[in-house]
C-alpha cells in the first residue's frame, strides 16, 4: 500500500519536471538570435523586426528630422558634364549614331537634315531637332513601340559629329572658324584653340548666347589672360564670341615717330600718346596741336595747349579711339634755323677765301 502511494509521488513529480522544463525551453527558444536555417535571406538586404518598425518614424517626421540636420544629410552628386550635356540640342548637319538594345539591324549613322528631320528604319522620318539626346531617345522608342516593330525598345543617341553645338570665334583671331563645345568650355580655352589675339585685338570681348534673348555679354580682358582668371566665364554650344579690333589713336606732324597707336585695354591721353610718339620735334609749334575727330556732323578740330600741359599748368585730355593729334611744324622756327644756316655757310665761305686769297 504504502509502496503504491510512493510510486504515484514519483509519477506526480516526474510529470511536474517534464512539465517545467518543457515551458522554460520553450521561453528560451522564443529568446533565441538564431533564425530557422530553412529561411535564407539576401545577404545585403537586412529585414526589419517588428519591433524596428515600430521605431521607426513616420514620412513626416523623417521628413522634419532632415531639416533639422541637413548637414548630415547625403546629397547626390550631380557631374557638371552631365548638367551641361542635358543642355546640348540636337540641330540640322549633326551625325547621330543610333542604336537599339539586342537589335543590331536597326543601328544606323544618319545626319540631321536642313528640315531637322532624319531618316530611321522603319520609322521614316523623325524630327529632332531643337530636342535634347534624351528627349530623342524617347521619342524614338516610342515611335518603334507604336509601330509595332520592337517591343519595349532601349534606343541610345550618341552625337558623333555635332554641327550645331559649336562655338564660333569672330574677330581679331589668329584662326577664326567653329569650334566644337561639347562638355566644359570656358572662354580662356577657347580663344587659345582659335592660336590666340592677333597683334591689333582689342581686349573688350562679347559674347552673344543663342538661345538666351538677353543682350551680348561683355568680358573686359587682361593683356597677360592667366593675371585674371574671374572673367574666363563659362561658354554653351551655339555661343558666338566676338573679339573687336582694338582702337587706334594717331599721333602726326612734327614729333619724333608719327605713328598709329593700338590702344588695347584702357585709355590714353594727349600726353601718353605724345610720349608713345617720341616726343616733339624741336621746330614743333606745341602752342596750335589739336584733335581731330570725326563728329556726327564730320570731322571737328580742338584745340590744345600742349606747352601748358607739359608745364602741368592744365589737366591731361583722353583721347577716343580714332582721334588724330596734330603737332604742327613751326613756320618762323623753320625760316629762323634756315637763316642760321645760310649765315653760317657764308662765314664759311669767307673764311676759306680770306685763307686762299
Amino acid at each position: 500500500m504504502v509502496f503504491g502511494r510512493l510510486s504515484c509521488v514519483r509519477s506526480l513529480l516526474a510529470f511536474t519536471f517534464v512539465l517545467v522544463c518543457g515551458c522554460e525551453f520553450k521561453a528560451w527558444a522564443q529568446q533565441s538570435p538564431i533564425s530557422s536555417p530553412v529561411e535564407r535571406t539576401d545577404p545585403g538586404v537586412q529585414p526589419l523586426s517588428d519591433a524596428a518598425t515600430r521605431m521607426a518614424p513616420s514620412a513626416p517626421q523623417a521628413k522634419a528630422s532632415a531639416g533639422a540636420d541637413s548637414s548630415t544629410a547625403i546629397s547626390p552628386v550631380i557631374s557638371p558634364l552631365a548638367d551641361n550635356s542635358s543642355q546640348l540640342r540636337l540641330g540640322a548637319g549633326d551625325l547621330l549614331e543610333v542604336g537599339v538594345y539586342n537589335v543590331p539591324e536597326l543601328s544606323t549613322k544618319a545626319r540631321i537634315g536642313n528640315s531637322g528631320d532624319v531618316y530611321l528604319p522603319l520609322i521614316d522620318y523623325v524630327h529632332v531637332a531643337d530636342l535634347s539626346v534624351e528627349e530623342a531617345q524617347t521619342l524614338i522608342q516610342k515611335r518603334l513601340e507604336d509601330g509595332g516593330f520592337v517591343r519595349s525598345p532601349h534606343v541610345t543617341i550618341f552625337v558623333d559629329e555635332s554641327a550645331s553645338q559649336g562655338v564660333t570665334i569672330l574677330g581679331e583671331v589668329a584662326k577664326p572658324g567653329i569650334y566644337p563645345a561639347l562638355g566644359d568650355r570656358k572662354l580662356y580655352d577657347l580663344i587659345s584653340e582659335a592660336g590666340g589675339f592677333s597683334p591689333t585685338a582689342g581686349r573688350k570681348v562679347s559674347v552673344i548666347r543663342q538661345r538666351s534673348p538677353a543682350p551680348p555679354i561683355t568680358v573686359n580682358l587682361p593683356r597677360n589672360l592667366a593675371d585674371d582668371l574671374q572673367d574666363n566665364i563659362e561658354i554653351q554650344p551655339g555661343d558666338t564670341i566676338t573679339v573687336p579690333k582694338a582702337p587706334v589713336i594717331y599721333v602726326v606732324g612734327d614729333v619724333g615717330h608719327p605713328t598709329g597707336l593700338v590702344v588695347d585695354n584702357g585709355s590714353l591721353t594727349v600726353l601718353q600718346a605724345l610720349a608713345l610718339a617720341g616726343g616733339p620735334n624741336r621746330t614743333a609749334k606745341m602752342g596750335a596741336t589739336r584733335i581731330i575727330r570725326k563728329g556726327p556732323n564730320g570731322m571737328m578740330e580742338t584745340r590744345v595747349p600742349l606747352k601748358k600741359m607739359l608745364e602741368a599748368k592744365v589737366p591731361d585730355v583722353t583721347l577716343q579711339a580714332d582721334d588724330i593729334l596734330f603737332v604742327p611744324l613751326s613756320g618762323a622756327r623753320v625760316a629762323a634755323g634756315r637763316g642760321l644756316q645760310a649765315a653760317a655757310s657764308a662765314a664759311t665761305a669767307l673764311a676759306v677765301i680770306a685763307v686762299h686769297p
